[in-house]
């Protein structure tokens, strides 16, 4: 059950980082990819229906860690208070700025606060998880550059997929020039894991590079997604021996009765979450137009 529930958790932020991922590429990207309101508009218009969405990644992922491994939870959240703070505020100010772009007569501050709020969460999660795995500043901020320049070429390679005109073409060489930057970072930041998922996360990201010079944008995407797929299996497959310094996982995890309620709780809940969330993508799935 131990197991079992930890591959649950391991599932949770993997979807959260590859949904998040291209979010907050849109974010950072929408205003270099646009020259005017309406491209602009468009541009946060193919995120505009699952932003929210994917943050409930986030929440169950964190929710499923305080229930089934709470001393894991408490000694993360304790060692990291300062960044995750920072996190959660730029995820709050990003939200602020999408919902409210809409609503107000200027823009500029909503669109300062999309950006900012998607730059901050995008590299601190990696300057967390390496820090937390390696344990040195260094690392943290290759991680941390590593996180950030892999959702700029999600996110360009998104919003090559679902725009059209101007806007997708300033998306493919937006992907691109992240290319350029996100390979060379990957495989610093990567060889220090030493595994398999690792070497193949930084394959995919090389492939995603090809398939969009190739303007093949469904294919990129999937390359992009399935880095970010193996670079969180290889870093999992490192916290499954000690998820934190001085802590194994059977020390972290609740009791057999709570792991088992969690497992009822669960086998009746994610099915539907995961139905609905694939028939939004499925709903909204054609590209993004731009008007006027």
């Amino acid at each position: 059950m131990v197991e079992l529930w930890f591959v649950i958790i391991a599932f949770l932020w993997t979807g959260y980082f590859v949904l998040e991922g291209f979010d907050f590429g849109v974010g950072m990207l929408a205003p270099l990819v646009s020259r005017s309101a309406a491209e602009h508009r468009a541009a946060l218009q193919t995120i505009g229906p699952v932003w929210d969405g994917n943050e409930v990644w986030l929440i169950t992922a964190v929710g499923a860690m305080f229930a089934a491994f709470p001393a894991w939870y408490a000694g993360l959240f304790s060692a990291y208070y300062l960044p995750m703070l920072l996190v959660l505020v730029g995820l709050i100010v990003r939200g602020v700025g999408l919902e409210w772009r809409g609503k107000v007569a200027g823009t500029l501050w909503c669109d300062l606060g999309i950006a900012a709020g998607s730059a901050l969460p995008a590299f601190l999660w990696g300057a967390i998880f390496a820090h937390l795995l390696f344990g040195s500043t260094s690392a943290a901020l290759l991680g941390g550059a590593f996180t950030l320049t892999v959702c700029l070429l999600h996110g360009a390679v998104f919003l090559a997929l679902k725009t059209t005109g101007h806007v997708r073409r300033r998306a493919r060489v937006a992907a691109l020039a992240a290319a350029v930057v996100t390979v060379p970072v990957a495989v610093a930041a990567l060889s220090g894991l030493g595994t398999f998922p690792a070497l193949a996360a930084t394959g995919a990201l090389a492939a995603a590079t090809a398939l969009i010079w190739r303007r093949r944008e469904g294919w990129a995407f999937t390359a992009t997604a399935a880095a970010v797929v193996l670079t969180a299996l290889a870093v999992f497959l490192q916290l499954r021996v000690r998820p934190l310094p001085g802590l194994t996982l059977a020390e972290a995890a609740s009791g057999a009765y709570t792991l088992t309620v969690l497992s009822w709780i669960g086998l009746a809940t994610l099915p539907f979450i995961l139905l609905y969330q694939g028939w939004s993508y499925w709903v909204f799935r054609k590209r993004v137009q731009v008007a006027g």
